[in-house]
């Protein structure tokens, strides 16, 4: 009874450590006809152009509007108007 528990753990344990090692061939594509050459082709123009016809982007400026416009000719002797400041509202009956 030992021999065959033994032979079981065995085969029990090698079974999967053996179907690791086999793996079926890497399936390959058929080789393309003319047609599919050509349309594959055309297809590649097709969009590269469309690529071109894609407007380029602005770089970015996150930080355009924290910034102010003052251009270096203008020559303003009079500061930046401050903000107008806000009034606390008085709690209505909390007296301290």
């Amino acid at each position: 009874m030992r021999v065959l528990t033994a032979v079981m753990l065995t085969l029990l344990l090698a079974g999967p450590a053996l179907a690791q090692g086999v793996k079926p061939p890497a399936p390959t594509d058929p080789p393309k006809g003319p047609g599919e050459v050509e349309t594959e082709r055309s297809t590649d123009r097709a969009y590269k152009n469309s690529l071109r016809n894609i407007p380029d982007k602005p770089p970015a400026d996150p930080w355009g509007g924290a910034r102010t416009m003052d251009t270096p000719g203008s020559s303003s002797s009079a500061p930046a108007p401050s903000p107008a400041k806000k009034k606390r509202a008085s709690s209505g009956g909390s007296t301290n």
